[in-house]
C-alpha cells in the first residue's frame, strides 16, 4: 500500500530541531501495519506542561479525538500517545476500549492522572483492533529514547518523507524554542484535518492563552490547506508548553509580550502545513490560491477553497493546461458575492480575464511556461471589499488515483 517513491516537492532534508525542555521522544517498532520502521511514539512531558489542542470537525470523530476533547477540559499533559497503521476510528465500543487502554497503562506508567494523557491514531478506518501490543511495549517504549526524526517517521502513513519544523522567540527578553512535526498525504482538508501534529515549546504560557493562540494561529496555517478536500476522523493538533524557559507572565492573548512567539508559531505550523501538501498523494506542484476584494475574509476563504478543491483546476495544472475559465467556474459555484463584472483571474501575476471577458491582447505563453513549473501562483480578485485569504493546495495526478485505490492492500 501506500506510496512508493518520496515526493518531487519534499525538502532536501529532514531539519535539525532543538531539543525543548521538559520534552523526552520515545518510539516502538510494532508492526502494527507497517514493518522495519517505528509505528508507535510517545512524548513524554513533564509535570504541569500546559496543552493546547484543535481537533477535527468531523462528526464521525474516532475515539481518540473524543477523549481528547475531554482531557483537555483540565489543561495539562504529561504524554502525547501515538500509533500509525490503524486509526481505530468507526469501531464501536473496541475503539473506545483501545483509548481506554493506551491511556490506563500510560498513566500508570508516568504516575498521572488519565486526563493528562492524549492519544491520536492513523492508519486505515474500520479495523477493530486491540491495544495489547502497545500496551505490553510501554516498559520498553519508555527506555528508547528517540530523535525528532524518529518520532515524525513513526507517526508516518502514506507520507513520502517526514515532516519537521521549528522556531525561535522573545517573550519579555528570554528566548523561547518551539519544534515540532507533523504527518499527512491524503484525506486532507483539516477542520479543526488524515493529518496529526505535534507541537512543543519550553515557554511558559497557560492553558487558556495557549489555546487562543493554537486556534487562532491554526486557521491560517493547517486551516489553510487542502489536498482532496476530505477531512479526517482523527485529524488532532496538539501543543504542549513545558514552561521551562522561565520567561515572566503573560496576562492574555493579546499581552504586547507574546507576538514575536505568535508570529514564531504561526510560521511553524505554515510550515508543517505547507509540508502535507508538498506531500500530497500523487501531487506533482504546489499551488498557493489568493483570494482578493471579497466582502469579508470568510468569503474570501470560501472562494479560496472553492478554486483549491476542484478537480477540474487541479487536473488542469497537473496537465499543465493554462485553462483559467476552471477558476471562473469555481468562484461562480461556490456561494460568495461575486459579478463576473467585477472578477479579475490572474496566473503568475498575469491577468488573464476582466470585467467579464478575456484580457484584450490575450497571450497564454507566459503562463504556460509558469504552468510548467512546481510551484503555481493563482489570484482571484472579487472587486467587492477587503476580504482576502490564502489557501494551499497541490494538483490531482493518476498517482493519487494509484495510491488510494491500493491503500487497503
Amino acid at each position: 500500500m501506500g506510496a512508493t517513491s518520496v515526493s518531487p516537492l519534499a525538502p532536501a532534508a529532514f531539519p535539525e530541531l532543538p531539543a525543548i525542555a521538559g520534552v523526552k521522544l520515545h518510539t516502538a517498532t510494532l508492526g502494527i501495519r507497517y514493518k522495519g520502521r517505528p509505528d508507535v511514539f510517545l512524548a513524554e512531558l513533564d509535570p504541569g506542561t500546559q496543552v493546547a489542542a484543535v481537533f477535527t470537525t468531523s462528526t464521525t470523530a474516532s475515539a481518540a479525538v473524543r477523549w481528547g476533547r475531554e482531557a483537555l477540559k483540565g489543561g495539562t499533559a504529561r504524554a502525547f500517545f501515538v500509533n500509525a497503521g490503524n486509526s481505530v476510528a468507526f469501531t464501536g465500543k473496541a475503539g473506545e476500549k483501545f483509548v481506554a487502554d493506551k491511556v490506563e497503562t500510560a498513566s500508570k506508567a508516568l504516575g498521572c492522572d488519565k486526563a493528562e494523557i492524549f492519544t491520536a491514531s492513523t492508519g486505515v478506518i474500520g479495523e477493530p483492533t486491540t491495544a495489547n501490543r502497545i500496551t505490553d511495549a510501554m516498559g520498553d517504549l519508555l527506555t528508547n529514547d528517540a530523535s525528532w526524526l524518529d518520532a515524525a517517521k513513526a507517526i508516518m502513513t502514506t507520507d513520502t518523507f517526514p515532516k519537521g519544523a521549528s522556531a525561535t522567540a522573545k517573550i519579555n527578553g528570554t528566548t523561547v524554542s518551539i519544534s515540532g512535526f507533523a504527518k499527512g498525504s491524503g484525506m486532507i482538508e483539516p477542520n479543526m484535518a488524515t493529518m496529526l501534529g505535534f507541537i512543543f515549546t519550553d515557554a511558559a504560557i497557560p492553558h487558556a492563552v495557549l489555546q487562543a493562540i493554537l486556534a487562532d494561529c491554526n486557521n491560517r496555517s493547517f486551516n489553510a490547506i487542502t489536498v482532496d478536500s476530505d477531512t479526517s476522523t482523527s485529524d488532532t493538533v496538539l501543543l504542549a508548553a513545558t514552561g521551562k524557559a522561565g520567561n515572566d507572565a503573560v496576562s492574555g492573548m493579546d499581552d504586547p509580550a507574546l507576538t514575536e512567539f505568535k508570529d514564531a508559531l504561526e510560521g511553524v505550523l505554515r510550515d508543517l502545513a505547507h509540508q502535507i501538501v508538498r506531500d500530497g498523494e500523487g501531487a506533482t506542484k504546489f499551488i498557493t490560491v489568493n483570494v482578493t476584494g471579497a466582502v469579508s475574509e470568510k468569503e474570501a476563504k470560501i472562494a479560496a477553497k472553492a478554486i483549491a478543491n476542484s478537480p477540474l483546476v487541479k487536473t488542469a495544472i497537473a496537465g499543465e493546461d493554462a485553462n483559467w475559465g476552471r477558476i471562473v467556474m469555481a468562484v461562480g459555484k461556490c456561494g460568495v458575492t461575486a459579478d463576473p463584472n467585477k472578477l479579475t483571474i490572474s496566473i503568475c501575476g498575469i491577468a488573464l480575464a476582466k470585467n467579464g471577458e478575456r484580457v484584450e491582447d490575450y497571450d497564454e505563453t507566459p503562463v504556460e511556461a509558469h504552468i510548467k513549473g512546481q510551484y503555481i501562483d493563482i489570484v482571484a480578485d472579487l472587486g467587492f471589499g477587503d476580504g482576502a485569504a490564502t489557501v494551499w493546495t497541490c494538483d490531482l495526478t493518476h498517482g493519487y488515483i494509484s495510491i488510494n485505490a491500493d491503500y487497503r492492500s
